[in-house]
């Protein structure tokens, strides 16, 4: 074991009003856990649930096998990204933790971080990527690398 400090990246949200935010976040370890329509049905659920809480328009969006983007327009003028971010990946995380435990325990060590304070992990640690959008261009842009993400893996012949 080092004793050097352990390194973690993080992320400064910018909540503010008016602002469209990109969104992106990752799997554990980049796994494909977004393969399976069942968690592919949690994340949307997560999303309408955390949608109606804390009063956000979906612009855009793609499930990746190990990866989500996400354009959001939040409607409040007092809003959090962060916030916003835990409510979906939190509710996705522990929806399946709870059906490998059921259903699959040997499942969960594709999860298995080696950590006695968080055993398990959905997704990647930190909070991904997010980048406000202020003009149009910026947006349609977004929308085009987003919708086309699939595309460019070979995953559909078009978005």
């Amino acid at each position: 074991m080092s004793d050097s400090p352990t390194f973690r990246k993080t992320v400064t949200h910018f909540n503010e009003p008016g602002h469209a935010h990109e969104l992106t976040f990752s799997c554990f370890q980049r796994r494909s856990f977004l393969t399976k329509d069942r968690t592919r049905q949690y994340l949307a659920e997560a999303i309408l649930k955390a949608k109606q809480k804390h009063q956000f328009d979906v612009w855009a969006y793609v499930f990746m096998p190990e990866h989500v983007h996400l354009l959001i327009w939040p409607r409040k003028d007092g809003y959090s990204i962060s916030q916003i971010l835990r409510s979906i990946k939190q509710s996705v995380s522990r929806r399946a933790i709870r059906y490998l435990r059921r259903n699959n325990p040997d499942g969960l060590n594709q999860l298995a971080t080696g950590e006695a304070r968080r055993p398990y992990r959905f997704w990647q640690a930190g909070a991904g990527y997010d980048r406000n959008v202020t003009s149009r261009d910026a947006l349609l842009k977004m929308i085009d690398y987003m919708h086309n993400n699939p595309v460019r893996r070979g995953l559909v012949e078009a978005p």
